[in-house]
């Protein structure tokens, strides 16, 4: 035999050289959980996670940024008291995320400031938008009404600092919007990262432990995506990048590997990827149970996750991963 593929695979150094795929701390955005208490709290949904005080926060942003971590995104626990039909709370000026912002950028201004733009933390109904009941009572999730609100929401993440807003809604028309919003204002410099294929997924379940943010009545299958569609994702980006989104994302990552791909050769924007609180949670638990080397097997899914086309991918282990690629 003279084609022997596995004189590539002789050593370390040879396997480095010919690699085509390499991870990196700058490909990650860490996904950080908020809520307005004095002490951080660890979340039973999500070992390893906590919801973090706003001193807490500024600490965990620093360290994983000084590992080389160069953006965050927020998720705010909303106390029920200040949630509502109308998800007002979403763009107080004073609110949790906007002064997470600010505190984030005066502490440390060369890290990413990502706010996550839906109502589902702040709406009493749990959903991404505004409700509406028919004389039956079958809930009706309103677009029009609900994009309305994520402009104020995202004009008000932009006042107080954020880089970049992320409407992970999927209403209809929404980037179009907030885009003219934000410029009107003139907020040019903001970006907008879209979550444009985001699946009606069984796998965001710890997610909203974390947050307490499940719909209170119905699911999200009328406006997140069937699990069973690809073509529509690419029409979805499609929409996005016509609308003026700066930034696509495919959610979640890990069983969409396919989906991902596509997009990449669907458009020239960067490709975000979010792996999501239940593929984070199954590593984690079989990790726990001595089933699997949790550092090995997390590396691996994001190493699969940028390989499948990902620019960028969101991931709670996003600090720990930085630290083992330094190690």
């Amino acid at each position: 035999m003279h084609l022997r593929p596995r004189r590539n695979r002789k050593s370390a150094a040879v396997r480095s050289l010919v690699r085509e795929t390499r991870l990196s701390a700058s490909d990650f955005v860490y996904p950080l959980f908020i809520h307005e208490k004095e002490v951080d709290e660890e979340i039973e949904s999500m070992p390893g996670c906590k919801r973090w005080s706003l001193d807490g926060l500024v600490a965990e942003a620093r360290s994983a940024h000084e590992l080389g971590v160069p953006a965050v995104v927020l998720f705010p626990a909303i106390a029920d008291e200040l949630k509502t039909p109308g998800a007002e709370e979403a763009w107080n000026p004073d609110g949790l995320v906007q002064r997470a912002v600010r505190r984030l950028k005066e502490a440390i201004p060369s890290l990413c400031v990502i706010t996550d733009v839906a109502l589902d933390p702040y709406n009493s109904d749990g959903h991404d938008g505004l409700v509406a009941r028919d004389g039956e009572g079958t809930i009706h999730v309103l677009n029009d009404e609900t994009v309305e609100c994520l402009c104020r929401q995202a004009l008000s993440h932009a006042e107080a600092g954020a880089d970049i807003v992320s409407p992970s809604d999927m209403m209809d028309g929404r980037v179009a919007m907030i885009r003219h919003e934000l410029d009107c204002e003139d907020f040019l410099e903001v970006s907008i990262l879209s979550y444009s294929a985001k699946y009606a997924s069984a796998y965001y379940g710890p997610f909203r432990g974390a947050l307490e943010s499940a719909p209170k009545d119905g699911d999200k299958k009328t406006y997140q995506m069937d699990p069973g569609n690809a073509r529509e994702a690419i029409r979805e980006v499609g929409l996005d990048e016509a609308e003026g989104a700066d930034m696509v994302m495919v959610k979640p990552a890990g069983p969409y590997l396919d989906i991902i791909a596509r997009v990449r050769e669907a458009t020239v924007l960067p490709v975000a990827a979010y792996q999501v609180s239940g593929e984070y949670l199954m590593i984690e638990s079989a990790g726990a149970a001595g089933w699997v080397d949790t550092k090995a097997v997390a590396l691996e899914s994001l190493t699969g996750i940028k390989r499948a086309g990902a620019d960028i991918i969101l991931t709670y282990y996003a600090k720990r991963a930085a630290q083992w690629l330094k190690d």
